[in-house]
């Protein structure tokens, strides 16, 4: 590799690292903007600053070898080879450009209205395999309905091992549900805001049962996805 092409490699690696730095102190959002202590915080905070986070941690010394030790402006004394480069890039623009919500969202969202009949939801459960579903009463969404409540209420009104849902109505198994924590947001959050939810909730010691997604982000839209905790531990932020 000759000394141009050196140059370069160093050059693109201090530009990523840099584009690395400023999209963590966007995301973490501290009082410190030590790029390792942005690691580490962020780390614990979003799975896709965890998932990088070592390797941003060797790339951090790997940086001060570069930066710190240059001879001269545009003379860099350690040389990082095409495939750290490359890798560093791929971060910085995965953590530059997050994706929106929607894209980890299921979109297929069933949803149901207050007066609809329970067999229809039982329906839903045997095609799509669905445990929860947003209810609407107004046209507005009023919380979720799961699978468990209806097999709760099933158990609780069971005669002779048997049970009829042909006159029940959403209405009469949602007064068993419990109140759930739902966030309805608009559709041009990140998955970063998305985690950040989370996190807060589970701060607060509160359990967020999901976020739906809608146009705007208005109790009244209709939902475009719909995203559990399970779908951001499913989020495979691997690159080559």
């Amino acid at each position: 590799m000759n000394k141009k092409q050196g140059q370069l490699l160093s050059e693109r690696f201090e530009v990523a690292f840099n584009q690395v730095h400023d999209a963590l102190r966007d995301i973490v959002q501290i009082n410190d903007e030590r790029f390792v202590v942005l690691v580490i915080v962020g780390s614990k905070k979003y799975q896709i600053i965890d998932t990088f986070k070592k390797d941003l941690e060797q790339y951090a010394r790997l940086r001060n070898a570069i930066v710190h030790e240059k001879m001269e402006v545009g003379f860099y004394i350690a040389e990082p080879n095409a495939k750290v480069v490359h890798h560093i890039e791929k971060i910085a623009n995965v953590l530059s450009r997050p994706n929106y919500a929607l894209s980890i969202a299921t979109k297929k969202v069933v949803y149901f209205d207050y007066q609809d009949s329970i067999l229809q939801v039982t329906d839903a459960i045997k095609k799509y395999g669905y445990s929860k579903f947003p209810i609407y009463k107004n046209n507005n969404c009023i919380g979720l309905l799961t699978a468990g409540t209806i097999m709760k209420w099933m158990v609780q009104n069971m005669e002779n091992g048997m049970v009829n849902l042909s006159t029940i109505r959403v209405a009469d198994i949602m007064e068993l549900e419990k109140e759930q924590l739902l966030e309805i947001v608009a559709k041009d959050l990140n998955i970063f805001e998305i985690e950040n939810i989370f996190e807060k909730a589970h701060k607060k010691k509160r359990k967020i049962e999901g976020v739906i997604i809608t146009e705007n982000g208005k109790i009244d839209e209709v939902p475009l996805g719909i995203i559990t905790a399970w779908d951001l531990i499913q989020i495979d932020y691997t690159i080559d």
